[in-house]
């Protein structure tokens, strides 16, 4: 499969150009940045060092919109540089944990809004964010700080 993502023609296209490339990792560190950082803003929150004076569920409602839709642009413009080289991608370790960092930020992602994140209308000052939304929120930073860590160091590597 990789090697037949790497043969089509988009990814020679992108091979071949000595402007395609750029531009398509420049949209997608530009739309990972925003990715990271309106993450960082609602973790942050969770974990009550900015935006106290917001409760979490507006701050959520109001930044997570934003999120999606970067993290859309940052999907696409991800996938179509890993067609450029997709074989090389597969078999690169700072890729691959890049991947694997992002898999467990999503699953920690999905508990959080099916579990503990569903109650968030009740957070105030009066009943204070519980202790498994501060976890999952350090857990995203954590995770985040990875894969932005990961991706940049592929950078540094000879993927062909």
């Amino acid at each position: 499969m990789f090697a037949w993502l790497h043969a089509t023609a988009l990814a020679e296209t992108i091979r071949e150009s000595s402007y395609l490339f750029p531009w398509i990792e420049s949209i997608h560190v530009l739309a990972l940045t925003l990715v990271v950082g309106s993450i960082s803003i609602v973790d942050l929150r969770l974990l009550g060092i900015a935006s106290r004076d917001r409760s979490a569920a507006q701050l959520m409602a109001e930044v997570l919109p934003f999120t999606w839709t970067a993290f859309i642009v940052a999907l696409l413009s991800g996938g179509t540089l890993f067609t450029s080289h997709a074989v090389g991608y597969a078999q690169n370790f700072q890729f691959r944990m890049k991947m694997l960092l992002l898999a467990l930020a999503g699953i920690n992602m999905l508990v959080f809004h099916l579990f503990t994140g569903r109650h968030a209308a009740r957070w105030s000052q009066d009943h204070p964010i519980p202790w498994q939304a501060r976890l999952a929120a350090g857990i995203s930073l954590t995770l985040w700080i990875g894969i932005v860590a990961f991706g940049r160091w592929i950078g540094f590597t000879n993927v062909q």
